[in-house]
């Protein structure tokens, strides 16, 4: 601690002390990037030619616009046109439904201690697989990704609603379709294949991966590779007022250091939102209200998410989901895995009372462009699903409304513009030559 941080501390009434605080983020908390590999990335990111119809990239729901979220609960993707809020169904081509759960954001998913992904899990670091992976893929899981982000960026490609397209539609859809995912023929080795065919990216990947100068295929795992350091590069967040107070630079003062001690003190908020990056990387059950099409297999019928359930088959991991990182968490509503919470403060009252925010919520708070076929409610019309949502939910921690006020004034000081903006920015155009969503 500085001399100058210590001073600083001690005038601020209400300031958590810095042994109460993670430590301040240095460069060792992340993986290398390359630049030349994040950049081959960018182009990637923003490029349509990875969806089965050519018509949407990792860019339509994870927009810098939208802090890498898209502005909605549950996102349209194939069959939807526009970007963000202002994603409609199109005429020609509807959406079969939603896409089950929020966009999530991107920020620091470059950093080591981020071996989990996606709300459920469903994509972890696992030394004992070949792969180093555990994916639904289970055994088919390929190897050559650099990682859990290089494994978590490629799998909504594979997904009808999100970027793969209908049955039918396109020969990704096709292969998906019909279990094709891996090896010759199947849905990664056809968009590798399109990827390759274009001389501009085929003279990338050989300048920035030595073996396929040297004759070897452009993989899917390069392209997945490629994506995922431009994520961890272009999203890395460490420079906002409360990494500052946490190197000693300036510390919090006013209602952000009084929201700082009750996140880190009677609030509890730190408990699960712990570590650099305000998450423990943990699953808990925090009683979201459940809208959408829910998560089910081809054979199953419900609208319900039972989250991690899905993935352990653990009775006590029944509607538990990933605990976010909150780093710039007041850019990236709406929030909740189904984005159920369009306003941040209820939101945080809703958690300091799952149970009772569940009774009371107003559907009013979710931000879903108009699909009048579709029904959005199915769950929470029903009032045995209701309750099994409700009986899962850890107890509440009641505040009062001028205690929430300033932890929104304590994350508003996890704000990094920077970061937000990203660094290399949407490119003016992709080597496929396809629109590229502003």
């Amino acid at each position: 601690m500085t001399l100058r941080f210590a001073l600083l501390t001690a005038l601020v009434p209400g300031a958590a002390m810095a042994g109460d605080l993670p430590a301040a983020v240095t460069d060792d908390a992340y993986l290398p990037v390359r630049r030349a590999e994040a950049e081959l990335g960018q182009l990637l990111f923003y490029d349509p030619v990875l969806s089965g119809n050519r018509n949407i990239s990792c860019g339509t729901c994870h927009h810098p616009r939208f802090a890498t979220g898209d502005g909605v609960s549950l996102s349209l993707g194939e069959g939807g046109t526009g970007l963000g809020p202002d994603r409609t169904p199109d005429p020609a081509n509807m959406p079969e439904q939603r896409i089950p759960r929020n966009a999530t954001a991107l920020f620091n998913l470059g950093a080591r201690e981020f071996t989990v992904m996606f709300h459920d899990g469903r994509v972890e670091a696992d030394p004992s697989k070949p792969s180093g992976l555990r994916t639904p893929l289970d055994e088919d899981m390929v190897q050559g990704f650099s990682g859990v982000l290089s494994a978590q960026t490629m799998f909504p490609v594979l997904s009808a609603d999100e970027m793969a397209g209908h049955y039918s539609e396109n020969d990704v859809a096709q292969a998906v379709r019909q279990g094709r995912i891996t090896g010759e023929g199947g849905a990664w080795d056809i968009i590798a294949g399109r990827v390759a065919a274009i001389p501009a990216y085929r003279q990338r990947f050989e300048a920035v991966y030595p073996g396929i100068e040297t004759g070897e295929d452009i993989g899917f795992t390069d392209i997945s590779n490629a994506v995922a350091a431009f994520i961890a590069f272009e999203w890395r967040s460490d420079d906002s007022a409360f990494d500052a107070h946490l190197r000693g630079e300036a510390a919090l003062d006013g209602a952000a250091a009084d929201g700082m001690d009750l996140f880190y003190g009677e609030a509890g908020c730190s408990a699960c939102h712990s570590g650099r990056f305000q998450t423990d990387h943990g699953f808990h059950a925090m009683g979201v209200p459940q809208l959408g099409p829910g998560k089910a297999a081809r054979f199953e019928s419900h609208a319900r998410d039972e989250g991690r359930i899905r993935v352990t088959g653990r009775a006590e991991d029944a509607y538990a989901f990933r605990t976010p990182s909150l780093r710039n968490v007041t850019r990236t509503g709406p929030w909740g895995h189904s984005g159920a919470y369009s306003d941040l403060r209820k939101f945080l009252a809703a958690h300091t009372d799952p149970k009772g925010a569940l009774a009371a919520y107003d559907r009013g708070q979710a931000v879903l462009p108009d699909m009048p076929s579709l029904s959005d409610w199915q769950v929470m019309d029903d009032p045995a699903e209701v309750s099994a949502i409700t009986e899962a939910a850890v107890p509440g921690r009641p505040l009062p409304e001028q205690r929430i006020d300033a932890l929104i004034a304590f994350l508003t000081a996890l704000e990094d513009q920077a970061a937000i903006d990203g660094r290399l920015g949407i490119p003016a155009a992709v080597p496929s030559g396809l629109p590229v969503d502003r």
